[in-house]
């Protein structure tokens, strides 16, 4: 059933009716005149819809609706499909303006929760497209993968990224050494316990993906620990409104500089939706700078700081991999914390790392659906 007013249009589908304003329908028209058939590009700059546009009349044919519009009787044939799947937001939480990067679209998780560990195998992810599917979903839902048996060779965590997106390049190179340094820059490159953190915050926008790859393991210690940041964050909303209010609106400034590179950002440790949903967290304690606010508004957000590290450090937050020769992780820099025991020695323990991001992973995936779909 179709109904029509001059503000737009009411189509009921089974128990549900959607409303849709008549300068939405016009801006999403799909006839050629408005949508490019090759690139599915608008034609049409917002500023060439008549003002004041109105339906004027709207007819069901079944698996379509053809609406026609006054004052210029332009016509638009939508399928009743289409309008289900892109019905407008009713219930105020935001619908389709995070591109699926809040917590919302997530598997939020502690490691007690981890029946099977999201995982996949190397030979396996090449040879068949349900699998490759099935481990990069396991990024976006869970914000990590382990991928077993990739050759324990320089260089491949750069194949792996090419699998699904592209290397992000920085100061650091295409890819990077973790491992003992003698002169080390970051304290990355030491043995040292090093605590959950995010990669480059001083960086705005930063690498949204990080892959670290396996060659050789520490003799004694050196496991890595992997934390999801956003079951934290709201975690820490539900029990501290006060904590989690100051945390997610206070810019935190951030920076690095060596003798070739000076980077420097702000932003707050977590980052909020729009509407307010969890949508980045941004923690790297080694990499903070000072923070230049009025003095009651500096003494606040320590407090606030301090609780909320604490609430990121809890052991039963931190899941513990020890990485073999061939494990490669892949994981969402933005919402997954990451660290590591202090190992023995100074040699031993070698990763190799690199950066890409979500939006090439996202792409990939969703074209390997619809390849999937029709095959």
């Amino acid at each position: 059933m179709v109904s029509w007013d001059d503000g737009g249009l009411a189509l009921t589908f089974g128990e549900r009716t959607m409303c849709f304003p008549a300068v939405w329908l016009r801006d999403n028209c799909p006839c050629p005149a408005c949508r490019d058939p090759g690139s599915g590009q608008k034609l049409k700059d917002i500023t060439e819809i008549p003002n004041g546009l109105a339906v004027a009349a709207a007819e069901d044919t079944g698996a379509s609706v053809v609406v026609t519009y006054t004052p210029d009787r332009h016509r638009s044939t939508f399928s009743r499909s289409w309008l289900a799947d892109h019905a407008l937001d009713t219930d105020g939480d935001g619908g389709g303006d995070t591109a699926g990067r809040t917590e919302d679209d997530k598997e939020l998780w502690l490691p007690a929760d981890l029946d099977d560990l999201p995982q996949g195998s190397w030979p396996r992810y090449l040879a068949e497209p349900a699998d490759r599917a099935r481990v990069l979903d396991s990024v976006l839902r869970w914000g990590f993968v382990l991928l077993r048996n990739v050759p324990a060779e320089a260089g491949m965590v750069l194949e792996v990224a090419a699998s699904f997106g592209f290397v992000r390049e920085t100061n650091y190179g295409r890819l990077f050494d973790v491992r003992v340094e003698p002169r080390p820059g970051n304290l990355a490159f030491t043995s040292r316990r090093i605590l959950p953190h995010t990669d480059n915050p001083y960086r705005d926008p930063v690498p949204t993906v990080q892959l670290l790859h396996c060659l050789r393991a520490a003799d004694d210690g050196g496991r890595t620990s992997l934390t999801d940041g956003f079951a934290a964050a709201c975690q820490l909303r539900a029990t501290d409104r006060e904590t989690f209010q100051i945390i997610a609106g206070t810019p935190v400034p951030f920076g690095y500089t060596d003798d070739s590179t000076e980077l420097r950002a702000s932003q707050p440790l977590i980052q909020l939706s729009p509407r307010g949903q969890v949508r980045g967290i941004r923690f790297n304690n080694r990499s903070a700078r000072p923070l230049r606010l009025p003095y009651a508004e500096v003494t606040a957000f320590y407090a606030a700081y301090r609780r909320w590290a604490e609430l990121l450090a809890r052991p039963e937050r931190q899941l513990n991999l020890r990485l073999g020769p061939g494990d490669c992780l892949i994981f969402d820099n933005t919402r997954i914390l990451h660290g590591r025991t202090a190992f023995g020695g100074t040699a031993g323990r070698h990763l190799q790392g690199c950066y890409a991001d979500l939006d090439g992973l996202a792409s990939t995936l969703a074209v390997l659906r619809r390849k999937l779909e029709t095959s």
